[in-house]
């Protein structure tokens, strides 16, 4: 099993949702975070006052799958979250020893 997670512009959210759904990708779990990378900051004005926007925020996106799936999603999310410009965002894929379904006791990938 693996643990695909992404890090993306918020606005491409519905698009790579809707894109995993289709091939049966049938949770994930979602997070409004906030960060920066190569993007850095921006400057901002307020009331004639300019600030720095030091963290920008993102969607972190984790998903656990099967082996079979990984690329698949990985694929899915590179495409729909790709826009071209800096800041698209980053997807890191881990291996997860053992998932376990609490309410049923099911291990593996029957739990997922």
């Amino acid at each position: 099993m693996k643990k695909v997670e992404a890090i993306v512009k918020p606005f491409k959210l519905d698009e790579i949702k809707d894109a995993l759904t289709e091939i049966g990708i049938q949770g994930m779990t979602i997070t409004e975070v906030k960060g920066f990378g190569r993007q850095k900051g921006h400057t901002e004005l307020y009331r004639g006052a300019e600030y720095v926007v030091d963290f920008i925020p993102k969607i972190k996106i984790e998903i656990i799958t099967s082996d079979e799936l990984a690329s698949k999603v990985v694929n899915i999310i590179e495409k729909s979250a790709k826009t071209g410009r800096i800041g698209d965002g980053k997807i890191f894929v881990s291996n997860i020893n053992e998932v376990i379904r609490i309410r049923t006791g099911e291990r593996g990938d029957t739990a997922i």
